[in-house]
């Protein structure tokens, strides 16, 4: 016999549920608050971090990118430069895409052209994506905005990109559904998301995902499956 008392904790969504996680976080903090230590501790790791980090440069369509952090922020930030000593400017920071701090930016691509960024945004650790377009000759965000992605970036071709999702969830159980029949749509920029085209999917194997990749000449889709079945 295998004991199961705590099945009623699957349906996160409960006060039960709510209640027990509150409880738990009074006894966690109630002892982490007689450590001694703990502000020394917090002091001496916040001195060791607090230091500029720069991450690898990399070029997209004759201009130079780069991430960095100045010490302490949440998340690096994006800069662009037009040449190689030129003078950096941001292009987008994530720690202004909330104010709490609580989104945070997941993967960006380009598209092809070189007119877009599309970057893909998680809030509050979720593994839901959405999808934000930035014209880069403005740097402003343009209507474009895809929910409900998972396991999924931007993949451009033409003047639109691949993504994968599932259907939205029963409002109230976004976080809690099963995620079942995962999609490839193609979105064209300009176009609401409710007329994505579906490009593929796989009803006999509900509990796989998919991912699309284009080939650079654009002549190619690869459709990439795992998980179950």
């Amino acid at each position: 016999v295998v004991a199961d008392p705590y099945r009623w904790m699957e349906d996160d969504t409960t006060q039960a549920v709510a209640d027990w996680v509150d409880a738990e976080n009074k006894i966690t903090q109630e002892y982490l608050s007689h450590i001694p230590f703990r502000d020394e501790l917090r002091k001496r790791m916040t001195e060791l971090t607090n230091y500029e980090k720069i991450g690898m440069p990399f070029k997209k369509h004759g201009k130079y990118y780069f991430y960095k952090n100045d010490g302490l922020q949440n998340q690096s930030v994006l800069y662009v430069k037009e040449t190689l000593d030129g003078v950096p400017a941001v292009m987008l920071d994530p720690n202004k895409l909330s104010e709490d701090s609580t989104v945070a930016l997941a993967d960006i691509s380009f598209s092809n052209d070189g007119k877009y960024l599309a970057y893909t945004i998680s809030r509050s650790g979720s593994d839901w994506r959405e999808i934000v377009v930035m014209d880069l000759s403005t740097g402003k965000v343009i209507k474009d905005h895809i929910l409900w992605a998972k396991f999924s970036g931007a993949d451009w071709k033409g003047n639109g990109f691949y993504y994968s999702a599932y259907d939205a969830h029963e409002e109230g159980k976004e976080y809690s559904n099963n995620n079942e029949n995962h999609k490839i749509y193609y979105h064209k920029l300009g176009t609401e998301q409710q007329e994505d085209i579906l490009v593929y999917e796989n009803k006999n194997y509900p509990k796989r995902f998919y991912s699309a990749w284009v080939d650079d000449d654009e002549k190619l889709l690869f459709v990439f499956e795992a998980g179950e079945g």
